[in-house]
């Protein structure tokens, strides 16, 4: 595997966290604080950014488990209703990944992701991850959304 010398870089800003660190172990919203995280957009206008997932424990000791780390939008500030999966990222063993030829490590995943999806513009945006297969401990991440890298 190539070692990445031009790691980009972030600025992080806490209002745009999408979920501190700790072990996820079932599905369920992302949390900051112990609290479910939703962060509210302003507005219908277009969004594009990049979610920063770093990834410091994975466990895929049974090869039946399966991570699946989704940016959703909402247009319900509680999530209640409309819930639409903007972006995901696919993590786990190998054997319930199609399409993947190993099984995913540690370390930083950018999930790119725009609030628009079949002409509609969603206000509020989360995390949420979706854990199938025999869990033991899980998957220990943090993410926020940072801004778009421009090319060149």
């Amino acid at each position: 595997m190539a070692d990445v010398k031009n790691r980009r870089s972030y600025t992080f800003d806490a209002l745009l966290q999408l979920k501190d660190a700790g072990l996820v172990a079932a599905s369920a919203a992302a949390q900051v604080g112990g609290s479910n995280k939703i962060i509210n957009l302003g507005g219908a206008e277009p969004f594009m950014g990049v979610a920063v997932i770093d990834v410091s424990a994975i466990e895929i000791a049974s090869n039946d488990e399966h991570y699946q780390i989704v940016v959703q939008g909402s247009n319900s500030a509680t999530f209640a209703s409309g819930v639409e999966n903007l972006a995901v990222l696919d993590l786990g063993a190998t054997e319930v990944r199609p399409g993947s030829g190993q099984d995913s490590v540690v370390g930083r995943y950018e999930l790119p992701f725009i609030n628009v999806q079949a002409d509609v513009a969603y206000q509020y945006l989360r995390a949420y991850t979706f854990v199938d297969g025999t869990i033991a401990t899980g998957i220990n991440y943090s993410a926020f959304i940072g801004k778009m890298p421009r090319e060149g």
